[in-house]
């Protein structure tokens, strides 16, 4: 089992950053790939970034492309989004997950365990 905990969400303006953090614990040394997802209300939950902890390679949706950055630090396990230049849009709860693929999944359902998430707000 792995149990995974989102926190740094938060209230910001439009143009402004935030950093989420996710801290991962149990057997977390079984999972190869951590990855980012947004929900929005009533909405699916799309991919926003991933990356490997073997070798830091990463994905980024093209939302998230040139705006956010993953990174993990395989010391502390954890994965940090750092998203910048927010917009209104990017407004949604976020989620981080794991998966035991090293394929760098892009779909929830290859993710099998999840954080309970952390809301992101951004006015306009």
């Amino acid at each position: 089992q792995v149990q995974l905990v989102e926190s740094g969400g938060g209230l910001v303006q439009a143009g402004g950053s935030l950093r989420l953090s996710c801290a991962a614990s149990g057997q977390t040394f079984r999972t190869d790939t951590m990855g980012w997802f947004r929900q929005s209300p009533g909405k699916k939950r799309p991919f926003v970034a991933a990356i490997t902890w073997s070798d830091a390679n990463t994905y980024y949706s093209d939302s998230a492309k040139g705006r956010f950055t993953i990174s993990r630090d395989n010391a502390k396990n954890t994965v940090d989004l750092q998203m910048n230049s927010l917009k209104p849009e990017d407004t949604a709860v976020y989620y981080c997950a794991a998966s035991y693929s090293g394929a760098i999944p892009t779909t929830a359902d290859d993710y099998d365990y999840w954080g309970q998430g952390t809301q992101v707000t951004v006015s306009s």
